[in-house]
């Protein structure tokens, strides 16, 4: 009787991986590749979908400011018209006793109908300025939300994968394909918008 059994180790492993592969090795391989796949492009999603909201609430930060400039410019613009209004009120009664009224008056009414204009416009450029930073700002929140529905459907394509490698079923990878392609589709449709 031999002392020593000798086992063929080399031998051993080819079976053994040989085994793993009629198994399934391969296909979890291909599950944990897309998988990383997904895994990649969600990550990059998420990052764009942070960034551009990001922006978009910097942007209607900024249209809130613009917005409030706009009122003060409006509330200035009704000031000098209260104020041309009492200057013209007062050369009125001066006319109504039949008296010829201080020409300062005339003058003065005639000076706030002019600021009023340049008022007038600074105000209207400040709501354009608001509604250009609104319509960037709804934009970026649609590319936005594009990105997070993106990052989603990545997530799930994950979780499918990971019940596909625990169940072996290739019809839930597949599931699992379709779903991160989508994903991914709706990822790069957001650089054209």
């Amino acid at each position: 009787m031999p002392e020593d059994v000798e086992i063929d180790v080399d031998k051993l492993h080819e079976t053994i991986k040989e085994e793993v592969e009629r198994k399934g090795g391969g296909f979890l391989r291909r599950i944990a590749l897309t998988t990383a796949v997904f895994a990649a492009f969600a990550a990059v999603a998420a990052l764009q979908a942070g960034g551009t909201v990001n922006e978009a609430l910097l942007l209607k930060t900024e249209a809130t400011r613009a917005q409030a400039e706009a009122s003060d410019q409006w509330a200035f613009y009704q000031a000098k018209g209260i104020k041309a209004t009492v200057a013209e009120a007062s050369r009125e009664a001066w006319l109504a006793s039949n008296r010829t009224p201080p020409e300062a008056f005339k003058q003065t009414a005639d000076r706030y109908a002019k600021e009023q204009e340049e008022i007038q416009k600074a105000a209207r450029e400040k709501e354009a300025e608001r509604d250009e930073k609104s319509r960037e700002a709804d934009h970026l929140l649609l590319r936005h939300r594009g990105f997070a529905n993106s990052v989603a459907l990545l997530q799930v394509a994950i979780a499918l994968g990971a019940v596909a490698a625990l169940t072996a079923a290739p019809p839930m990878w597949w599931c699992s394909v379709v779903t991160g392609l989508s994903g991914i589709v709706l990822f790069s449709a957001q650089f054209f918008r």
